[in-house]
Formats: C-alpha cells, sequence, structure tokens
C-alpha cells in the first residue's frame, strides 16, 4: 500500500476544501479493514489527513459491510482542520501561520456572509449553492464540529480563539503540548483526542509525553485516544497500546478502557449507539484471551451489530 497511486488521503491542490467528503473516498472493501477488525476495532472515525488547514469532511463508520452505505454510522462526522508546519511542507501558501490563520478567519466570514443570504426571504435573490461555503456555514451552525489538528501551544491557542470567535463546535486533535495549556483548554470546554505516542514525533509533535492523559484526566478534560495517521499502515491495529502507554503513566486502567470507548463515543456524538453495553445499542463486543491493555493479548471474538465476525485467537 506503500504506492502513491492507490493513496489519496490528502488533496494538495488547495489549501483550504471543506467541501470534500471522506464519504466518496472510503473503500468498505480494503484489506485493510479486515486487519482492524482482527485487531478489535468495530468503530473508525476517518477522513483526510492531517495537512492541510481545512482538508474535508470525516466519517464515522463500522468495520463491516460491503459499501460505505452498509458501515455508515455519521456521513459527516466532522470538519478536519490543520494547524502548523505541517500545512507549509504541503503547500506554498500560507507559508506562514498567521497568513494560514487570516486564511481561515476570511473564509469564515464569507460563510457567515453565504448564509445570510441565503436565510434571505427573498429567494431569487439567494446565491447559488457553493459546496464550500456551505460546509463551513454548518460549522458556524454548529452542525458540524470542527476537529483542528493542533500540537504546539501557539496553535492550541489559535484553534481556541478561532472556536471563540466563530462559535464553533471545537475538538481539539493530536494537541501535543496540551499539558502547557490545561487550564486554557478547561476553560473553553474543549474535548482532546490525544496525539499518539506510538507516532514519530518530531517537529511540532517533539515535545508530546506519555503522561498527557493522565494531566488531562486530572484537570478534568475530557479526552479519548487515536491511533495516529500514516497513509500506507493501518495504525488503529494499536490503539489499545496507546491506551496501555497512558495506563502506565498514571491513567487508571477503567479511565484507559473508557477513553478507547464510551469517551471517545461522547467526543464523536455516537453514544447512543456504540460505547457501551447497553439496551438499545448496537452490540458490539471485542472477547481477549487476556487483558486487553496488554499487547500480547489476542483478540478471540469479535461480534458487530450483534453478529459474529470471527471466533478465532489472532
Amino acid at each position: 500500500y506503500n504506492q502513491r497511486h492507490d493513496q489519496d488521503q490528502l488533496d494538495k491542490t488547495n489549501a483550504i476544501q471543506p467541501e470534500l467528503r471522506a464519504l466518496d473516498a472510503y473503500n468498505a472493501r480494503d484489506e485493510l479493514i479486515e486487519w482492524l477488525r482482527d485487531y478489535g476495532i468495530t468503530t473508525v472515525h476517518t477522513g483526510h489527513a492531517p495537512g492541510a488547514l481545512v482538508s474535508g469532511q470525516s466519517i464515522i463508520v463500522k468495520t463491516t459491510g460491503e459499501t460505505v452505505e452498509e458501515s455508515l454510522i455519521d456521513s459527516s462526522a466532522m470538519l478536519t482542520m490543520t494547524l502548523g508546519a505541517t500545512v507549509g511542507r504541503n503547500f506554498k501558501s500560507p507559508g506562514t501561520r498567521a497568513k494560514g490563520m487570516a486564511m481561515l478567519r476570511s473564509d469564515f466570514l464569507k460563510a457567515q456572509e453565504y448564509r445570510k443570504k441565503m436565510s434571505a426571504k427573498e429567494k431569487d435573490k439567494a446565491p447559488a449553492r457553493d459546496l464550500k461555503m456551505e460546509a463551513l456555514a454548518a460549522a458556524l451552525d454548529g452542525k458540524l464540529p470542527v476537529l483542528i489538528t493542533a500540537q504546539k501551544a501557539p496553535e492550541i491557542m489559535s484553534a481556541l480563539r478561532l472556536a471563540r470567535e466563530f462559535g464553533l463546535n471545537l475538538v481539539l486533535d493530536g494537541a501535543a503540548e496540551a499539558y502547557l495549556l490545561l487550564d486554557e483548554i478547561k476553560a473553553a470546554g474543549v474535548p482532546v483526542i490525544v496525539h499518539p505516542t506510538m507516532a514519530r514525533n518530531y517537529g511540532d509533535t517533539q515535545n508530546a509525553a506519555f503522561d498527557t492523559a493522565f494531566k488531562l484526566k486530572s484537570a478534568g478534560i475530557p479526552f479519548a485516544f487515536q491511533s495516529g495517521y500514516e497513509s500506507y499502515v493501518p495504525k488503529t491495529r494499536v490503539a489499545l497500546f496507546e491506551a496501555g502507554v497512558a495506563a502506565g503513566n498514571g491513567l487508571s486502567r477503567d479511565d484507559a478502557l473508557r477513553a478507547l470507548t464510551i469517551d471517545a463515543a461522547n467526543i464523536l456524538g455516537i453514544q447512543s449507539r456504540v460505547g457501551s453495553l447497553e439496551k438499545g445499542k448496537d452490540a458490539d463486543v471485542v472477547i481477549f484471551d487476556g487483558d486487553p491493555l496488554e499487547y500480547l493479548s489476542k483478540v478471540c471474538a469479535v461480534i458487530i451489530n450483534g453478529k459474529i465476525i470471527h471466533q478465532t485467537c489472532r
């Protein structure tokens, strides 16, 4: 899978493309989906890779089904954005962090005007549909949460300011230096999807810490784990390792498991369907031959939507 021709995770023709939908690129039949399922992953929040100011709209799917429609939980889960040096490596513009923020603010202001005109009583004066503006307007309305990948403290603060200025429903992604801004993040009421410790840490993530999850928990900030992203490696399989590392660095075992299940579901807004075993939910169950947080433990059964997918220890 390490070939350019079979990777379309990030479009580099424009730094701001909120109209792109992961829904239109997801391949439910990909062999990697089975690979994830074999490691006990039943639900995935996925989309375009970090690296553009606005890279598109993510989706939430089950790791079963023959088509995206069969797998789908949410076709437009979050608007994914990135702040920091990664953007500069992929695009000539913005070039600087300040220019990037100016570009984002300018487009959100345009979306405010678009929304105003579209809601005008004189329908004949409404502008033509604009998919880019529609997506940004949905974020302004709070209908589409905004996931901003921001690793260093200055980018995290920029994300908080942007959310405050435009009333965005923000989720921080990565936040490698979140431990430096616990009071600010807590005051903003923003959850964090913690930067994975297994990822290669350099550049914006060089100050990532093993105990970030513990510090977030201690500060009363909602958080969940992520597996990280590499274009050809199904790193979602090591999500349990991320939880295990956090549990070895101050976080309780129960809180680590919650961050993989119900707490993650709460952040994604899908807690009514998944994240815990309760009457009326989807009946997704994974059975291990040992402690789930022990990396050598094997998945012996996977049940999704009440259906046994496999029951062989792997």
